[in-house]
């Protein structure tokens, strides 16, 4: 009789995971975080590739993380071997995320015509088979430590220092852009974990990138007021 008065207990519901080569907005229960590092997501989705990639689908399966992992993967999309003012389109989503940030929008944004630009699956592999390995190499070694900001306030500081590497990507200026959207990688993938250390060394690298460019310019000037037909 004791037995059959007693109650069944409920039974432990079973959480669902995720398949790993499932991109997020594609079948994935809304309000599941995908926690994939970065370098599994653009790796599965270099596997899976079968048809160009747009921006739209690399934004949606990036939608659940934040703008530094959207800054991060532009940025290695720009250390590509790419044929020559490619930088002017691949860079514009660093200049459109960065002053999104340092105006403080909540989400990411990027507009239609960029959304659908894409990537031949060949590409994005070749970029998967370069970028992942950097990746790697920072997700051993990033972790939250020394943040000197507020959370916002160092969004729109940094987001204003990855503006002006963005704008440097962007222009076509003789080696502006390698450098430049590395430190913007880096920066990038310092924000995901709130890494005081990692930030300082992309904020340098940017620093020095800047210079440089600074003084190809300074240089060129003085090279063309001294061409004969200017005198």
């Amino acid at each position: 009789m004791e037995r059959m008065n007693q109650k069944p207990h409920p039974t432990p519901r079973q959480e669902t995971s995720t398949p790993a080569g499932e991109a997020a907005g594609s079948g994935k229960p809304s309000g599941i975080s995908d926690r994939r590092p970065l370098s599994q997501v653009f790796e599965d989705l270099a596997q899976n590739a079968t048809s160009p990639i747009s921006f739209g689908q690399i934004e949606k399966a990036l939608s659940d993380r934040s703008f530094a992992t959207l800054l991060t993967f532009f940025a290695l999309l720009n250390l590509l071997p790419l044929p020559p003012g490619t930088g002017i389109i691949t860079g514009i989503p660093l200049v459109l995320l960065s002053a999104q940030m340092v105006l403080g929008f909540e989400t990411p944004w990027l507009p239609r015509v960029l959304r659908e630009r894409s990537l031949a699956p060949e590409r994005f592999r070749q970029l998967s088979e370069k970028g992942t390995p950097w990746l790697r190499r920072i997700e051993r070694f990033i972790r939250p430590r020394l943040w000197p900001f507020a959370r916002h306030h160092g969004d729109r500081w940094l987001g204003l220092l990855t503006l002006i590497l963005g704008l440097a990507v962007v222009f076509p200026i003789p080696l502006s852009n390698w450098l430049p959207a590395f430190a913007t990688a880096i920066i990038g993938a310092a924000l995901t974990e709130r890494d005081g250390v990692l930030m300082t060394i992309g904020v340098l690298i940017g620093l020095i990138s800047l210079g440089i460019i600074v003084g190809v310019l300074f240089t060129a000037g003085a090279l063309i007021t001294k061409l004969p037909f200017l005198n």
